[in-house]
């Protein structure tokens, strides 16, 4: 019976090394890219809905970006604070911005979507980039950074949209690990010629893309996804790249309580389950094989199984993922929060199972 377990435990631990070794190896190892800026034409699009305190402090960033070809629009989600108010006198101190005020609709009360949609069809630029309305860019060659990726057939860019630092936080440690791995999946999983999602606090694409999928007509009724649903439905091996040089990043503030991160963790596993089935079944194997790892090296320990194998092949295992981690967190800046990853991988795996169960039971709640 206990060897039985234990071949399960290496077929386990196979998988492992095939999502670490075959798969997040390809961003964790691959070169760095270069940046040769371009002067094609950009729109900068940014919703907000009460987002008062974040824009009046981040769209100045973006508004005087060094780039010689771009707007900026400010999408209004009809929002009940001040956030009209200064999007309107932003729009009278830059000559690069435009306003789109959404007003309430009953049929799309709430819906981001809704709101995009008009902001898409409002740009002027035929290149699309995106972030969210509490985010600010990494430097002023922001815009420089991610456009410069674009070419005749790459016309979908995924970026990197990072959580600031919060000292002597081990849950902002975990949050930008969780981050960081996320972004390693997405990242690699496109690299391997299979992207499925994308971020929308930074990322790209060309405007044809958005209406050659009928923008976001088979995932409205979803309150989520704007950004990762229809990366699902339009990005292919063919059209889509990367960009992860540091001066691409954007920041946002992380959670502070973990009650906050866990809804945030909810509707994130809501979203992914509208995911294409190829694309839900890699995630829940790699998911699956992080919980039996667990599980199986407890149960083996408790029964006694001879440590002279076990042992062995779980440090192989810790080591090799721990240092296809490390190539990946350095890459992305979140270098600090691999010094603990075998700890914020067993919390991370049963944070998820809790998502999990809970998601079983209740609709995450998806507006503010």
């Amino acid at each position: 019976m206990l060897n039985i377990i234990f071949y399960a435990f290496i077929g386990v631990v196979a998988i492992q090394l095939f999502y670490y070794g075959g798969i997040f190896s390809k961003f964790a190892f691959a070169k760095p890219k270069t940046i040769t800026p371009k002067k094609i034409p950009v729109s900068v699009i940014v919703c907000a809905k009460n987002e008062a305190e974040k824009v009046r402090e981040f769209v100045p960033l973006l508004a005087t970006q060094d780039y010689p070809d771009y707007e900026i629009v400010l999408i209004d989600d009809a929002s009940s604070d001040e956030t009209l108010d200064i999007f309107e006198a932003f729009e009278k101190q830059y000559s690069n911005i435009r306003l789109v005020k959404v007003e309430n609709n009953e049929a799309f009360w709430g819906n981001k979507k809704f709101a995009l949609t008009l902001g898409i069809k409002a740009a002027r630029k035929e290149y699309l980039l995106f972030t969210d309305a509490d985010c600010y860019p990494a430097d002023k060659y922001w815009i420089a950074s991610m456009s410069s990726q674009f070419t005749m057939s790459k016309t979908i860019i995924l970026g990197y949209g990072a959580y600031e630092r919060v000292k002597n936080s081990f849950l902002n440690k975990i949050i930008r690990f969780d981050n960081m791995l996320t972004a390693t999946q997405y990242f690699s999983w496109a690299k391997a010629g299979m992207p499925f999602m994308g971020e929308g606090r930074n990322m790209a694409y060309k405007r044809e893309e958005f209406f050659k999928v009928n923008g976001y007509i088979d995932h409205m009724n979803i309150r989520s996804g704007e950004d990762s649903l229809f990366i699902n439905r339009a990005a292919t091996k063919k059209n889509t790249t990367l960009c992860y040089a540091p001066g691409s990043f954007t920041y946002s503030e992380p959670k502070h309580k973990f009650r906050d991160w866990f809804m945030q963790k909810r509707r994130g596993a809501f979203t992914a389950s509208f995911f294409r089935p190829l694309h839900k079944s890699l995630l829940r194997l790699f998911f699956l094989s992080q919980l039996l790892f667990i599980i199986l090296a407890i149960l083996l320990a408790v029964l006694q199984f001879s440590w002279m194998l076990l042992v062995p092949v779980i440090a192989f295992r810790y080591i090799f993922s721990w240092i296809t981690m490390g190539y990946s967190a350095s890459k992305l800046n979140e270098k600090d929060t691999v010094y603990w990853y075998p700890v914020i991988e067993i919390i991370l795996i049963f944070t998820q199972l809790n998502v999990f169960f809970t998601n079983l039971f209740s609709k995450p709640v998806h507006w503010k």
